[in-house]
């Protein structure tokens, strides 16, 4: 047997290698994944001289292999961590990333400024994460999301029926979705694709896993769908109602700009994430 000090330690140079960019947390979290705990009891496990199995050295052995193939750590382990809740993703949806947890916060203090029962809208749910985000941390909302992938969609449902919370979700264009609810919302929220046409990204995990309908923006500033769902979005939106869009770090202020011209929108303020970086607009329907 190969004690578990010794296979994270191995794990992490073998991940470090293939240049994975966080080697030692995701060979913990693989180890965790084929242990069935977390990664704070295989930190334990460590000190206490705990070890592996042959098959459980095995499946954990496979798993790295796929990892330091540039598999996504979240499709190894079929989870991916958004706020407060525990989604399941895998091939065909795009991953939430930690970035967008700050368009969902900000959609939620958005709704909570609009009184004691608003209406918000996802287009472009994907996984369902922000969507479930505001049905999680603002209950009294009402929440319809929309995805155009069926295979997107399909995560998306399995994060419903899991999580339990209450979201409408449909499968349709969110450039025509709900035209019942015009004038009448709240809240619009979108992580559209915005990456412009022909900029490949560099991350493997990325150019190669992530469905390319949620990646690419349509055109070679990345803002012809976003600007598309912009415009669905102040179809939707009351007079006064809210907009928050994630954009591409290198859109700060090209998408706040364009916002600016069309004459729908007032009030036009971009945020930085935690890296510090420009990562979503909010503006407010004229």
């Amino acid at each position: 047997m190969t004690s578990l000090k010794q296979g994270v330690a191995s794990a992490t140079l073998t991940l470090r290698d293939a240049g994975v960019p966080s080697p030692e947390a995701d060979a913990l979290a693989l180890a965790a994944h084929v242990l069935g705990v977390d990664a704070s009891e295989v930190r334990r496990r460590v000190v206490m001289g705990d070890e592996l199995d042959a098959v459980v050295s095995q499946r954990y052995a496979a798993l790295l292999s796929e990892r330091a193939a540039r598999v996504p750590l979240q499709h190894l382990t079929g989870r991916a961590h958004f706020r407060h809740l525990t989604l399941e993703v895998g091939p065909g949806v795009f991953v939430p990333r930690p970035e967008t947890e700050l368009a969902a916060g900000l959609a939620i203090t958005a709704g909570a400024t609009a009184g004691e029962s608003p209406i918000v809208v996802d287009l472009c749910t994907g996984s369902g994460a922000i969507a479930l985000s505001v049905a999680k941390e603002a209950p009294t909302s009402t929440v319809y999301a929309v995805e155009l992938s069926p295979e997107a969609h399909a995560w998306a449902q399995r994060n419903v029926e899991a999580t339990g919370l209450a979201v409408e979700l449909s499968l349709g264009d969110a450039t025509t979705a709900y035209p019942e609810l015009e004038g009448r919302v709240d809240v619009v929220v979108s992580n559209p694709p915005y990456i412009p046409v022909g900029m490949v990204p560099l991350d493997p995990e990325v150019r190669d896993h992530d469905p390319q309908v949620a990646l690419y923006g349509g055109s070679d500033d990345g803002l012809a769908i976003p600007l598309a769902v912009a415009a669905r979005a102040a179809a939707l939106l009351r007079p006064g109602g809210v907009l928050v869009m994630e954009h591409a770090d290198t859109q700060g202020a090209t998408l706040p700009e364009s916002l600016r011209r069309n004459g729908n929108w007032t009030d036009v303020v971009d945020h930085v994430d935690l890296n510090g970086r420009p990562r979503a607009t909010v503006a407010t329907r004229a």
